[in-house]
């Protein structure tokens, strides 16, 4: 036989014999769009967990106003886990994954990072007690904080982001097995969440290691489930949800605006009615639920809305992913930035006010902490420290000046 004209000879004749029809190939998913609405989301939020955190550095735990302002910066911790639960689901809803190689590559990304910006603070906060913490105690603090995400006020952020990696898997199975049930799900995880504020507000009456435990609830995943859930549903009905956004888009962010303005409203009078400024605008407040929700679905929206008018190459354009990039390296090193400044913000509430310095503050913060970012970026150890690989700095157009010259 001759493969080229699939012909079969023998001593009677000449037979032509048909090739099989090949097996047309499985078709191949296209790749799903990039969404630049989140580069634009990411630093909305985390420029507020900057915000939150210099109104909080800047000013008293009894100070009305201020805590007035950070009862409305409050969202970022549930648009952050929503947005967690939301890229992951669109990331990897369409692929076949297993749960090992999933967590070793999320692991390798956030939780290397976690415990070298751990131990730097941890450093750090040895230095700044002029090293008099027995060696011995200051180590057993170490594994302490690694262990619960306390190494620095930050750190929860990544610990509760590692548990929702470690819970992704079942996560991912639950969805496809409540296949047209997704809103049930939610309607239980939002039972689930107000039964948890519930139990926060009034306590059950714990005492001793108890009462510990369940005053750091804050740094396991429960109290941000419903979010989490939230932004899966989200990704997993992504279609859905785009149309949503355009046709009820206006009325996401009038709603974002209208919870806003309720939201302080509350806060003002249980102030008026005795509650301690810190209690009345904590973040695990039942009520806020509806305000979280809004606030997040009106951000989206208007993330939407800038994406539809998105010009690629553009200054914006280039400016949010350069700070899409940079946002995480921010978010790590803010707090170092803001204790190198501690010691003049009262002086400076004395010459410009309170509202002045917290912008001013802000500023600086800002600005170390984006050098800092840029920094490390483009350093061997970008991958270790911020999940992303090392920014190669083209050094041709300079050293083509400097032939020319």
């Amino acid at each position: 036989m001759t493969t080229q004209d699939n012909r079969v000879i023998d001593t009677a004749a000449t037979v032509t014999v048909a090739e099989p029809p090949a097996e047309p190939a499985p078709p191949r998913k296209a790749k799903r769009p990039y969404l630049y609405q989140v580069d634009l989301f990411r630093i909305i939020t985390f420029a507020c967990v900057v915000a939150d955190h210099v109104v909080s550095g800047s000013s008293g735990p009894d100070d009305v106003r201020a805590k007035s302002a950070e009862l409305l910066l409050h969202f970022t911790r549930e648009a952050f886990f929503a947005l967690t639960g939301f890229v992951l689901i669109y990331q990897y809803m369409d692929r076949p994954i297993t749960a090992r190689a999933f967590w070793r590559r999320r692991f390798m990304a956030i939780g290397i990072p976690y415990v070298i910006w751990s131990v730097l603070y941890w450093v750090y906060s040895i230095s700044l007690g002029n090293w008099s913490e027995p060696l011995g105690a200051a180590l057993r603090r170490l594994v302490f904080d690694l262990a619960t995400g306390q190494a620095w006020y930050q750190m929860y952020f990544l610990f509760v982001t590692m548990q929702v990696y470690l819970l992704f898997p079942l996560l991912m199975r639950l969805l496809r097995a409540t296949e047209g049930y997704h809103r049930w799900v939610l309607a239980v995880s939002a039972a689930l969440e107000v039964g948890f504020l519930y139990l926060w507000v009034y306590p059950p009456a714990f005492d001793g290691t108890a009462a510990d435990l369940w005053n750091h609830m804050f740094i396991v995943f429960v109290p941000y489930q419903f979010y989490i859930v939230l932004g899966a549903v989200a990704a997993w009905h992504f279609e859905t949800l785009q149309r949503v956004v355009r046709r009820f888009g206006v009325w996401f962010v009038v709603a974002a605006v209208v919870t806003t303005v309720l939201a302080e409203l509350e806060y003002v009078r249980s102030v008026h009615h005795g509650m301690p400024a810190e209690a009345a605008s904590q973040i695990f407040l039942p009520h806020l639920i509806i305000f979280f929700v809004t606030v997040i679905l009106g951000q989206y929206t208007l993330c939407c809305w800038w994406r539809n008018h998105r010009k690629d190459g553009s200054l914006v354009a280039r400016a949010v992913t350069y700070g899409a990039d940079r946002s995480f390296g921010v978010f790590l090193a803010h707090p170092f930035a803001l204790q190198l400044i501690a010691p003049y913000i009262i002086p400076w509430q004395h010459t410009m006010g309170m509202v002045w310095t917290m912008v001013v503050v802000y500023a600086i913060v800002m600005t170390i902490s984006l050098a800092i970012a840029e920094t490390v970026r483009r350093i061997p150890g970008s991958l270790w420290l911020t999940g992303r690989p090392m920014i190669r700095t083209d050094f041709t157009p300079i050293t083509r000046r400097t032939r020319a010259v």
